[in-house]
């Protein structure tokens, strides 16, 4: 660049290179703009880092958002950063893809050269780097820039963020939180404790505690008696170890639970927060009472003990009446009661505390040296302070306005030193004084008795270890020196919350060096004396009543201090002081904390999966457990671990044994580890993992056998052969096979398994629940048909003219549909039920006479057939080999698989080869005469018969609720399987584009051909479904699903006593309807004259009444009673009648179940109700002397006239609820138009309501209702008032309450307008006269009425004005748990 000389002989640029020069400055600041916005620009790459070093932190997620052209190398040190670890002591790696090294820390490539995509979410894994652990980042150690984060947590005060603020909930969510620096002590050099759920008013008062030198050092003074009492329940013990921990313990924080044990507290207390105050009572009775006879058994009183006397004086003669009482603590009042001001400071409160009282007037003294009553003045005079002194600021009060606990937030200031000389004598000793005190004194009159000691002192009272500030004499008052009373605050217990609930935290000065700390659960951190003036509350704005409501709710509670005395101010023990005990103590304390370290070790390093085994024992069952294997035991070792662990030694050898990866979702097995014997199990689960996507089975083979190897790639298939001679389903052979394998190959491999020809071999694969898929196509793959990991198929091969017919047609079609649609049934019958020794089949053109009789003759007994048919299960599976069971029908060979085998020669034809058909009527109902002996006949051809010993359930009895509705939800709701595929569906298009040209057939749909339709069109409005078609034929005939029930003895012998049960096996197709038919010969009587009740886990039993829903919501074991009793017909509802008594404490009360029907007029009803009403609840009524209305909930409604008709006039619903009503005279109530009302009358003169009376008006007038009203009362016209009740029916209200509640004489002309809205009869109305004046009440009657009108509310089930959060009592057992009270809850 040319320069020139200037005139000053200094060079100086040319003016041209002046202009160059900044035009390259400007282009060069045009390119960082550039850049800038270039960035800002620039796609951002969404990294999730998940810590896999620690179980404890496997569930936490770091997630990044960063720039694209971020380099690996400021990837690992953002990471480090976040996670509070040290650079380069961990690896980074994909998670997805666990077989690619970690990446590299060191390289410079961008994110996206290394795979990472931007938009898109990119999960990575931090694990260990060389199987040691990561550093946690020290403050020496941290990363740049993290002080200032470090500085801010430092100077921290109050309660950390949280989720929740109510309660005290350890999830804090500060950044720089995680559990593993939980493993690490503060850098205070203190120690955390951690917050078990709602225990941080503990954890306050335990710190305050442990920083309290003279009580922790008393505490290591005190030497443990193991032979004396158990260290579990040994509160002092508990402490004692709790304060070595929280003195040496190298850990950020420490469990409570050892001395929560100790206080004899479960897991439930945890949850309970108290008064930390109240705890801290609790608790120092406890140790009185723990210490007694020890070197301690004095210490809480010489520390916190205070004396003060409770004085009257005589304001004519000086006479003076006291009494000496202790206290633990000094209860300061806020706010005084009534008072529009709180107190500003603790000393304004204290004064206040002192201050006299006068007693004057009507509370004038009985002085008993003048012999009468005299003015006097009552107050309290402190005699000795305690060495440590605790002042409880009364934040908690109660809003007598409100009825409910309110917080105080006022301000009150407290000094860090206290001088307690000016509040030791407040009383003026000259001549009697009359003026006004604050009446103060008398809101605090006995409320500072913390311990209530003996009053009666022994002369050496005076004479202990605190302050004496009283004499022998009474007159005589030797005040030590000023300096003797100076008080240092070392304590401050903040609440942060509101009266219902709300999170504890302690300030504490340290003595060793004067630094307050904030101890905040696991949290300490410094802090400073701003911080503590940030306790005191309230808001910087001027102090009045409704100062609190917008102060903060984070303020002092607690305060406490200790005497600054040098003679007596103690240090804390260091640990070269410690006693012999104590030393043995941390000695012991280290090694367990050291063995605690090493167990951590081991459990970060240990895999911990799942674990399967088929026990070749017991009971073929698939057996689960869990293995804990060390990452580096070998694979021989782990299968040795697994051996001893599913007890199969001296059951299988141990050669005989090997583990296998194992998909237990899709019993699946995934491959077998040939040649890894020696391989740590650490590589071969690839790491250590909080849980594994796959897991283990431990898998057996007799001697002889050899494993089979199990490849990546291969798929399961379960064989199930099928024997059309003898319909059965044999148990599954499991395969493998490969995707790419054809049909033909894959029908080789079956036949090699089985020893099956595959010349003939017809393979079904079920796809999913409905769905059978004939593999027919030779050269089509396994892909190309639908397998997956899992899969089962069944497979037939004879020489059966069966394979000539359409599948679906087939009887290897139906055979299958009915295995897949069979469930077993416990049924059980009523007690008078005939006919249950015998079994009934029904064969395709079968006479119902020939087959009973077959049962006798030709086919072999039910006993003999199951014998039969178990035997030949065990020689087919011995014959099979070990193989994997299916479901549990299958290995217990299905529930239908040897119903109905005939003998050879009964051999049915394909023709009737069809397992069941419909049965006629007719023959049904003469099968019915047969089983009934023939003599009734008669009877049960009749469906209208009633039973007298009708039988009714529980539910019905007891329940008012609906019992059908439930029942119908879940017969109505479609089987779960039914959304895995949709089999009506046409070809399925494959992945390779491919249709499939398999026979695919729909169970559902081939069952439903020719049926007619019902479902929600004809009986969409009928209280239930009938069992016949619009032609009257019976819905049964319209296709026939597969039953057959047995008899069945009950294990555990519930069925004795006349019970009788009844297996059944039955396609859960089947409607309930054609379920019932099948069932009737059981019964011995007609499906209309029995109900079905289905039973749950709980016993309880629900009522069937939808007859044309089929079983599909029931599965295997369900159970079914039936109960005698006329079941609904089409148009018929089930009806429950209730009686309306308006003027009794319950007005609702239950009478009977009956039936209404389409079609019946309301006087009918009543006829049919009256032989019930009579014979059931002992009411012989006139027909015209009650009344029917509608009920809704609790709330009676419109009046029912006798010649309305149902369905038509009435709208009427299955299991439908009305009132009935006895009329004092006769109804009144002719006309839809009229209305009803129900009135009552509110008497203020007499504090009491009026009873009911009904007002029948012609029209909605409210000047009609008003002089019926004023007809009815007397009340003139022009003084009635009128209101509408309020709430469920009788619309309850208190006397006290009823005068400003309710909206009284509204101003409108009609009540069927806003607010009235009175519409339907049974409206509640109240009404008074205005000119009446109320009970004048004194406070004693006031108080004894609110008790009864309380008591009577509750009664009724109706509000009351305060209902108070119900706390447990804070108690601490002595013994170490709580005594078992059934009463106590």
């Amino acid at each position: 660049m040319e320069m020139v000389p200037s005139e000053e002989n200094q060079l100086v640029l040319k003016e041209g290179m002046f202009w160059s020069c900044r035009q390259s400055i400007f282009d060069e600041m045009k390119k960082r703009f550039s850049q800038v916005e270039n960035a800002a620009e620039e796609p951002r790459v969404l990294c999730i880092v998940q810590d896999t070093t620690n179980a404890k932190t496997v569930n936490e997620r770091l997630t990044l958002n960063l720039p694209a052209s971020t380099t690996l190398s400021k990837l690992f040190e953002d990471v480090a950063h976040k996670a509070g670890y040290v650079n380069g002591t961990f690896d980074l790696a994909w998670r997805k893809t666990g077989d690619m090294g970690p990446l590299d820390p060191s390289s410079e490539m961008s994110l996206t050269e290394s795979g990472f995509e931007p938009g898109k979410r990119n999960f990575l894994q931090l694990s260990d780097k060389d199987g040691e652990q990561p550093q946690i980042a020290s403050d020496e150690s941290g990363t740049a820039g993290s002080s200032g984060l470090d500085d801010r947590q430092e100077r921290f005060i109050g309660p950390l963020p949280r989720d929740c603020t109510v309660g005290c909930s350890s999830d804090y969510s500060s950044p720089s939180y995680s559990y593993s620096s939980i493993l690490n002590k503060s850098d205070t050099g203190y120690v955390g404790l951690v917050n078990q759920a709602m225990t941080c008013y503990l954890n306050s008062l335990l710190q305050t505690l442990f920083m309290t030198p003279e009580f922790r050092n008393a505490l290591y003074n005190w030497e443990f008696e193991e032979s004396e009492e158990d260290p579990v329940t040994s509160i002092p013990y508990q402490l004692q170890r709790l304060f070595l921990l929280l003195q040496t313990s190298k850990k950020r924080a420490i469990e409570t639970t050892d001395v929560t044990r100790s206080f004899g507290w479960d897991s439930s207390e945890a949850w309970q927060q108290h008064d930390v105050q109240e705890l801290c009572r609790v608790m120092f009775d406890a140790l009185e009472q723990k210490w007694k006879q020890t070197e301690q058994a004095d210490l809480i009183n010489q520390l916190y003990q205070g004396k003060l006397k409770d004085y009257v004086r005589c304001l004519e003669c000086g006479y003076e009446s006291w009494r000496i009482d202790t206290y633990l603590d000094i209860p300061l009042v806020i706010r005084p009661f009534g008072a529009s001001q709180a107190y500003g400071s603790v000393e304004e409160a204290l004064q206040a505390f002192v201050q006299p009282e006068t007693l004057d007037g009507a509370n004038q003294y009985f002085c008993e040296r003048c012999k009468k009553k005299c003015d006097a003045r009552k107050g309290l005079r402190f005699l000795h302070f305690p060495y440590l002194l605790t002042l409880q600021l009364k934040r908690f009060d109660f809003d007598y306005t409100t009825m409910h606990r309110i917080k105080l937030n006022d301000r009150m200031s407290f000094p860090e030193e206290l001088d307690m000389g000016p509040f030791i004598d407040v009383e003026d000793e000259k001549s009697p004084q009359t003026e006004s005190c604050t009446d103060s004194g008398a809101e605090n009159e006995g409320s500072c008795h913390s311990d209530q000691m003996s009053n009666d002192f022994s002369a050496d009272d005076g004479v202990d270890e605190g302050i004496c500030l009283d004499s022998a004499s009474s007159t005589e008052r030797v005040l030590k020196p000023k300096s003797s009373l100076t008080f240092e605050l070392f304590s401050v217990m903040v609440h942060s919350g509101s009266a219902a609930g709300g999170h504890y935290y302690a300030c504490i000065k340290s003595f060793s060096d004067g630094q307050w700390y904030s101890f905040n659960d696991q949290h300490v951190s410094k802090i400073t004396q701003e911080d503590i003036r940030k306790t005191y509350g309230g808001s910087s704005g001027s102090r009045g009543y409704y100062s609190s409501a917008f102060a903060s709710s984070t303020n002092a509670y607690m305060l406490i201090y200790r005497l600054k005395d040098p003679s007596r101010n103690a240090k804390y023990l260091d640990c070269d002081d410690f006693p012999e005990h104590i030393k043995h103590l941390v000695q012991r304390e280290k090694e367990s904390e050291e063995q605690e370290k090493r167990q951590r070790e081991i459990e970060r390093n240990t895999c911990k999966i799942k674990l399967f085994c088929m026990h070749p024992v017991k009971m073929m069952a698939m057996m689960e457990n869990k293995l804990e294997v060390h990452k580096d035991k070998t694979l021989r070792e782990a299968t040795e671990m697994a051996y001893k662990l599913m007890e199969l030694d001296g059951v299988v050898p141990l050669d005989c044994c090997r583990l296998v990866k194992y998909d237990e979702f899709h019993e699946y097995l995934e491959r077998s580890y040939e040649g890894e014997d020696d391989t740590p199990m650490g590589l071969l689960l690839g790491g250590v993992k909080s849980s594994y996507m796959f897991d283990l089975l431990l898998e057996t083979r007799r001697p002889e056998q050899v494993f089979q190897p199990y490849k990546p790639g291969e798929v399961m298939v379960k064989v199930h052969v099928v024997d059309l001679k003898t319909d059965t389903v044999a148990p599954p052979v499991s395969i493998r096979a490969y995707l790419n394998q054809s049909i033909t190959e894959f029908k080789q491999l079956i036949a090699q398994a089985t020893e099956l020809s595959a010349e003939t071999m017809r393979v079904v694969l079920e796809r999913c629940y409905n769905d059978l898929r004939l593999l027919y196509v030779p050269n089509k793959t396994l892909k190309a048909e639908g397998f997956f990991r899992s899969n089962k198929v069944f497979v037939e091969s004879s020489e059966s003219p069966d394979h000539q017919v359409t599948f679906t047609d087939s009887l290897l079609w139906k055979l299958l549909d009915r295995h897949g649609n069979t469930i077993r049934l416990f049924v059980s019958l009523p007690v008078q039920s005939p006919g249950t020794n015998r079994t009934i089949c029904q064969k395709v053109g079968g006479d119902p006479e020939e087959c009973s009789e077959g049962s006798k003759g030709n086919r072999n007994s039910v006993e003999t057939i199951l014998e039969e048919s178990t035997e030949k299960l065990k020689n087919l599976s011995l014959q099979q080999g070990s193989s994997t069971s299916d479901s549990q029908k299958s290995s217990d060979t299905s529930d239908f698989e040897h119903i109905e085998s005939p003998s050879p020669s009964q051999e049915p034809d394909s023709s009737s080869v069809s397992a069941v058909v419909a049965v006629d009527n007719r023959e049904l109902e003469n099968r019915i005469r047969v089983a009934s002996g023939g003599s009734g006949g008669g009877t049960y051809s009749d469906p209208e018969t009633q039973f007298p010993g009708e039988e009714r359930s529980d539910s019905e009895v007891n329940n008012d609720r609906s019992t059908s509705s439930v029942d119908s939800d879940i017969l109505s709701s479609s089987h779960s399987s039914d959304t895995l595929c949709n089999a009506d569906s046409g070809p399925i298009q494959l992945a390779n584009g491919l249709d499939s040209h398999s026979i695919t057939s729909s169970r559902r749909s081939k069952a439903n051909e020719g049926k007619k339709e019902t479902w929600d069109t004809a009986e969409e409005d009928s209280g239930t479904d009938s069992e016949y078609d619009e032609n009257g034929k019976s819905k049964a005939e319209s296709y026939y699903l597969y039953f057959r029930a047995e008899p069945y003895a009950q294990e555990d012998g519930s069925g004795e006593g006349g019970q009788k049960c009844v297996l059944v096996h039955v396609d859960k197709r089947i409607t309930l309807s054609a379920f019932k038919q099948n069932l009737e010969p059981f019964v011995g009587v007609t499906s209309t004259q029995f109900k079905v009740f289905r039973v749950y886990a709980n016993n309880q039993e629900f009522e069937s009444v939808r007859l044309n829903e089929t079983l599909s919501s029931f599965s295997d074991d369900n159970k079914i009673t039936i109960r005698l009793g006329r079941a609904l017909k089409k148009g018929e509802y089930r009806v429950k009648v209730y009686q309306l008594l308006v003027n009794d404490a319950e007005p609702c009360k239950f009478l009977v179940d009956t039936v209404f029907a389409k079609g019946m007029t309301v006087k009918q009803s009543k006829e049919e109700l009256m032989p019930q009403l009579k014979d059931q609840c002992k009411l012989d009524l006139n027909i015209d002397k009650f009344r029917l209305r509608k009920k809704t909930w609790k709330n009676p409604g419109t009046v029912f006239l006798d010649y309305h008709v149902y369905e038509e006039d009435i709208n009427i619903s299955s299991n439908w609820e009305v009132f009935l009503e006895v009329l004092d005279g006769p109804e009144k109530m002719k006309s839809m138009s009229q209305l009803a009302v129900l009135t009552r009358r509110w008497t203020p003169a007499q504090m009491k309501l009026e009873p009911f009376q009904e007002v029948v008006l012609e029209s909605s007038s409210v000047e009609e209702l008003k002089e019926k009203l004023s007809e009815i009362s007397g009340v003139p016209l022009e003084n009635l008032e009128f209101a509408k009740g309020r709430g469920t029916f009788p619309c309850d209200i208190s006397v006290l309450e009823i005068h400003q509640d309710l909206d009284w004489n509204p101003k409108v002309s009609t009540l069927n307008v806003w607010p009235l809205y009175i519409c339907d009869d049974g409206a509640v109305v109240f009404y008074r006269d205005s000119t009446e004046e109320p009970m004048e009440q004194s406070e004693d009657e006031r108080n004894e009425l609110m008790k009864r009108e309380s008591s009577r509310l509750l009664k009724t089930g109706h509000r009351v004005s305060y209902s108070p959060r119900k706390e447990k009592a804070l108690k601490i057992y002595l013994d170490g748990g709580p005594v078992k009270d059934p009463g106590q809850d």
